[in-house]
């Protein structure tokens, strides 16, 4: 029987796009000869993923979990073509099983050409051995299922929060796991347990969800953004005929409409809109002592760049 190198199972996953174990397993049946394990791969429906990998990909899911005791959270967006693919079992089961891996093995960026321009020890997902099976990696059980479903599949960003701290990570996804977030909460120890702060950090994970705010609060908002929003409302009072020397005065009057729409603690709670986000953490911190959302990260399927390429959307990854 003929030798199958290295070299012949990636010369093979070049030529075909199917999973390195695939190409192995063609190999072995065709003894060694590449262009007859191209053909049994053909046979299988395993040979044309390579031609679909170059596909947009606006549909699919978003994962999370939430584990250490809620201390870690891991948020991410698996992407399709179609949402009647994003609605099978089998890419629910991708997703779940993707969001998993990086709770568990804790990558860093997406692909390795991300990797090249990070840090000497960041580690590619894709490239990782798959968690329930280290016999492929990730890139090889994605291409498995673009070859099984017919579409392009692709991670095209994912998050990872991890709190030290007092406090927790939550999550929100809405029904469909088309939009949902990831929020850590820092607090006293002694609140974090109660079925009522539960309650608190999944109420403003779903503020987050639903409101998209872009900031926490309005120490946040950078300085550029805040000089392009008083240089909007200057403009607009003249432009509605209100004097000169009223404009600077109306246009920060206005910013507090500004900041309602931005910052989360400046929203109106979506369950309460009698009071903010933020009086309805200080309501539940009482005298126990700082109560505050630290970090947010929201993600809606499809906002993220085109997957189909190499580039990938920013990952908040923090530890």
């Amino acid at each position: 029987m003929a030798e199958i190198t290295a070299q012949l199972v990636k010369q093979l996953r070049e030529m075909t796009g199917a999973g390195m174990l695939e190409c192995k397993k063609a190999l072995v049946e065709a003894d060694g000869d590449l262009q007859k394990a191209v053909d049994v791969l053909k046979t299988r429906g395993l040979a044309s993923a390579g031609k679909k990998e170059g596909r947009s990909t606006k549909q699919g899911l978003l994962g999370v979990q939430i584990s250490d005791g809620g201390k870690s959270g891991v948020m991410v967006e698996v992407n399709c073509e179609s949402d009647f693919v994003a609605r099978t079992e089998d890419f629910q089961n991708l997703v779940r099983d993707i969001t998993e891996h990086i709770a568990e093995l804790k990558p860093t960026y997406v692909r390795k050409e991300e990797v090249a321009q990070a840090a000497a020890d960041a580690v590619a997902l894709y490239e990782q051995q798959f968690s329930k099976d280290k016999s492929q990696t990730v890139s090889d059980i994605i291409k498995s299922k673009i070859a099984k479903l017919g579409e392009n599949i692709a991670v095209s960003r994912f998050s990872r929060l991890h709190v030290n701290a007092a406090g927790v990570i939550g999550s929100y996804v809405h029904t469909g796991a088309q939009v949902g977030t990831i929020v850590e909460i820092h607090a006293p120890e002694a609140v974090t347990g109660s079925a009522d702060f539960e309650m608190l950090v999944r109420d403003i994970a779903m503020q987050v969800t639903a409101a998209n705010p872009q900031f926490i609060s309005k120490q946040d908002v950078s300085a550029d953004v805040l000089a392009r929003e008083k240089a909007i409302q200057r403009e607009r009072a003249l432009q509605e005929g209100k004097p000169e020397k009223m404009v600077d005065k109306i246009a920060e009057g206005r910013l507090a409409k500004f900041f309602e729409e931005v910052c989360l603690l400046e929203q109106p709670f979506i369950k309460d809109n009698a009071v903010t986000v933020g009086e309805l953490i200080r309501s539940k911190a009482g005298g126990s002592g700082e109560m505050k959302v630290a970090r947010f990260v929201r993600y809606k399927v499809g906002e993220a760049a085109d997957t189909s390429g190499a580039e990938a959307s920013p990952l908040p990854v923090t530890e």
